[in-house]
């Protein structure tokens, strides 16, 4: 009876340990697979190139306008101007749109957008037996589906984040022409604390976002179960684990980025 007890209390750790070795080995599998030849799978990584572009880009534009406006921009601002130090608001938007808020909504809209619709279309295919139908004429799923749904994703979530900053930094211009002040100071403090360490490192955090979507969602298509029902259930999932994954890999990279280069954390000039 108590091990019965224990194996329910503990039954959620060990299916989540399970998922995670599984997708680390998934993520194995989908790296040699797209290093080693034939290279097969360029259309269908032009393809989904393009269907994560026509996709997300509108949805993103919203977003990262909106979100740059109302967080870092107004929020920011009417703080600032408490101290009259609104001039600084460009220095803040290094802090906060290029290190977090644009990799986060840029991660956020393909996750959700992008991801589902992955995790849909391949646990779509997986009901209806197509990719064990693969495996049987000898075609490896994760060649010609994963890699170039993982590759796209990390190009075009990379490619993103500049689209991100972007229109992120233009929510914060129009936070500082509503409050009345010159736009001149906010790049001044922008372009004087933006340096090479936070855009690259932005950039390529926002990459690797793109990875950690990929497999989730991959991983949980071609794992779906239970007709149409359990495509929905493995599409929320997805989207939750995309979201936790996202999170727990931001800690780790920041923390290994301001240990790398301290001069990152020094106060906004």
């Amino acid at each position: 009876m108590i091990r019965a007890v224990a194996d329910r209390a503990f039954l959620p750790t060990k299916s989540l340990l399970e998922n995670v070795g599984n997708m680390v080995i998934l993520t194995g599998r989908t790296l040699i697979s797209a290093v080693r030849p034939p290279y097969s799978y360029g259309g269908e990584f032009a393809g989904q190139f393009m269907f994560a572009l026509r996709l997300c880009w509108f949805p993103l534009l919203i977003s990262t306008v909106a979100f740059g406006y109302e967080a870092p921009g107004l929020q920011a601002a009417n703080f600032l101007t408490l101290f009259g130090a609104l001039d600084r608001l460009g220095g803040f938007f290094v802090l906060a749109s290029i290190r977090e808020f644009a990799p986060f909504v840029d991660a956020i809209v393909l996750a959700g957008v992008a991801g589902t619709a992955i995790t849909a279309d391949l646990g779509a295919r997986k009901i209806r037996e197509e990719l064990d139908a693969l495996q049987v004429l000898g075609v490896d799923p994760v060649k010609s589906l994963v890699v170039p749904r993982f590759l796209a994703l990390m190009l075009v979530t990379g490619l993103f984040d500049i689209y991100a900053l972007l229109f992120g930094i233009f929510g914060g211009i129009l936070a500082t022409l509503v409050n009345h002040a010159p736009i001149g100071p906010f790049f001044i403090t922008l372009f004087n604390n933006a340096d090479t360490i936070n855009l690259w490192g932005s950039v390529l955090k926002t990459t690797l976002f793109g990875a950690i979507i990929a497999i989730v969602c991959c991983y949980k298509g071609m794992t779906a179960s239970g007709g149409a029902e359990g495509v929905g259930r493995a599409v929320n999932q997805a989207v939750v684990i995309a979201f936790l994954g996202i999170f727990a890999f931001n800690y780790a990279f920041t923390q290994t980025l301001l240990a790398t280069h301290p001069e990152v954390v020094t106060i906004p000039k």
